[in-house]
């Protein structure tokens, strides 16, 4: 059984082109949120085995998110991703608990080995 993803970014359109890679490759989409409250809302609702995570959205960042999951499931597998300016964050939410980030603008074949190499551990 493939594993189940939340996909959590603000912007529509990245969240329908993440999932259009995890569908396509056998992945199911449990749950999206477009900001770091409703991630945490949904997470305790659906417990995806990952999420792929923005760092800046609106009304509670990534990180913040990231550090509320962690609280809730210390085992959760979280991905960030973010734009290559943001290297500094990615690093605050690798030592937060994030197992990988994937950088913006999206590679289909990178999204899909991160997401494959931290399932596999």
């Amino acid at each position: 059984m493939k594993a189940k993803i939340m996909i959590v970014d603000d912007t529509k359109f990245l969240r329908k082109l993440l999932r259009d890679i995890f569908v396509s490759n056998g992945y199911e989409v449990v749950a999206e949120a477009g900001d770091g409250e409703e991630a945490v809302r949904l997470f305790k609702l659906h417990k995806p085995n990952l999420i792929t995570m923005d760092i800046t959205m609106p009304k509670m960042n990534g990180i913040s998110a990231l550090i509320e999951i962690m609280k809730i499931d210390p085992d959760a597998i979280v991905i960030m991703c973010s734009a290559m300016a943001q290297k500094s964050l990615v690093l605050d939410a690798i030592m937060a608990g994030a197992k990988d980030f994937i950088v913006k603008p999206f590679n289909k074949d990178r999204v899909i080995e991160t997401i494959n190499n931290v399932l596999s551990g």
